[in-house]
């Protein structure tokens, strides 16, 4: 079994001894992998190398939700394989896909090579596993990463402090939402479209109990003033969101949203990027072949 495993210097996994400990986990089930660590700014361009690569039959993303959103838009489509050593901070998509978090676990499923099909969602053409954001969250990213090259905070402290930060700013955004011919008008602080469904919290991810069901689900925070919505984060922290009431819910195969604004800063598996409008979000069913228990 020809393997290559693309590790991200600059992401959660960037200690010193990686790959010594991934080459290590390997070789207990008696694979040599070819270990590629590598810069961020390098990342795509070796994960979509090694995707068309003749003698790559697996390729393993060791890193976060980042990294391994990387690596699967390389492989959508290509019927390769993605195995998946979740080395993040967060891990959203491991613990979704039912992939152990430590290294030894992760590697074992990898060997066992139980493969499933999955799906992926896009957002004008960009390929995303977990979830893209407008408003509050993406704002939310762009004062964590500030937080933490200004102190050097650990990612959840950083996004702590980036959340107070977002509420001082609170705005709402005038979107229009069109799906299956139907057009919604609506004004949200914060609007989310899943790669197929979540079970949601305020400011948090729940979890997805499928990544097949060849959808994708927008999610719009129903909250008018920053009072109503840091009261729906106190009931949050008690379990007392209501998803009917505090989200305006919507699923589908295609969403487009469209602004006022020529572009809008969003994010995608946590990276903020910039897009023209309408963001024309997508699902594209059975797309990813990934390594998983059975």
């Amino acid at each position: 079994m020809s393997i290559a495993v693309v590790v991200n210097r600059g992401g959660g996994s960037s200690r010193p001894d990686i790959e010594t400990l991934l080459r290590d986990a390997f070789a207990g089930h008696d694979l040599s992998p070819a270990i590629h660590v590598v810069a961020p700014g390098d990342l795509a361009g070796v994960c979509a190398e090694a995707s068309k690569a003749d003698d790559c039959l697996i390729l393993v993303a060791a890193g976060g939700d980042g990294t391994i959103g990387t690596a699967a838009a390389a492989l959508a489509g290509t019927g390769r394989a993605l195995g998946i050593v979740p080395l993040g901070t967060l891990n959203h998509f491991a613990r979704d896909a039912g992939i152990p978090l430590d290294l030894e676990g992760a590697v074992a499923v990898i060997a066992a090579g139980h493969r499933r099909r999955i799906d992926v969602a896009e957002v004008s053409g960009r390929v995303f596993v977990n979830n893209s954001a407008v408003g509050l969250y993406p704002e939310m990213v762009r004062f964590r990463h500030e937080a933490q090259a200004r102190t050097g905070l650990g990612k959840r402290l950083a996004m702590l402090a980036a959340s107070l930060r977002a509420l001082r700013s609170f705005h709402r955004r005038r979107l229009l939402v069109t799906s299956a011919g139907s057009s919604l008008p609506l004004t949200t602080p914060l609007l989310l479209v899943g790669n197929n469904r979540y079970r949601m919290d305020l400011f948090a991810l729940g979890h997805r109990e499928a990544l097949d069901r060849g959808e994708i689900c927008l999610y719009a925070v129903g909250a008018r003033t920053r009072l109503h919505l840091l009261w729906a984060a106190v009931r949050g922290l008690f379990g007392r969101l209501d998803q009917q009431r505090d989200f305006l819910t919507l699923c589908g195969e295609a969403i487009d949203i469209a602004s006022e604004r020529p572009a809008l800063t969003l994010s995608v598996d946590g990276e903020t990027v910039t897009m023209r409008t309408p963001l024309r979000y997508r699902v594209r069913p059975g797309a990813l072949t990934i390594i998983a228990p059975e």
